[in-house]
């Protein structure tokens, strides 16, 4: 028996922060596979050698207005001793201090970079550059512990 062909038309679509791809009936967002591999690293610890470690914590909520792309995340790294020396997360708007910034709500993903830290904005673009940034401090950070 022969076998019949299909053809199936594909196409890409751009909107800000997403590219939506599709072939017949299926529409696949590049935005919704950074976000599946977020939630996949959820409650992941990752040991960084000589004590210390990663954790990852990341979950889907309702988007808001507050949380657009609708993932709860907290991204750590710890001192052998268990106290955090970096984070990213997005639990709570980061609180402005007396500057051009006060009155004005700033947005809830920030990072902090030690436990007195009340957070600085960080600004969220996707899953993928939320990993890649905080990969890429954790390597600064750890850098410049190790060489005191």
């Amino acid at each position: 028996m022969a076998t019949q062909k299909r053809t199936v038309h594909c196409g890409i679509q751009r909107a800000p922060g997403v590219i939506y791809i599709s072939a017949g009936d299926i529409l696949v967002s590049v935005e919704d596979h950074q976000i599946r591999t977020l939630l996949d690293l959820h409650d992941q610890v990752i040991d960084q050698e000589d004590g210390y470690w990663i954790k990852i914590e990341a979950w889907q909520v309702e988007p808001t207005k507050d949380i657009p792309h609708g993932i709860r995340y907290t991204l750590t790294l710890h001192a052998p001793s268990g106290k955090r020396i970096l984070g990213y997360d997005n639990a709570h708007a980061v609180k402005a201090k007396r500057s051009r910034f006060s009155g004005q709500r700033l947005p809830f993903d920030h990072k902090h970079r030690h436990v007195a830290d009340k957070g600085v904005p960080y600004e969220f673009k996707d899953a993928n550059q939320l990993l890649e940034d905080f990969f890429n401090e954790v390597d600064a950070v750890l850098k410049e512990v190790r060489s005191r």
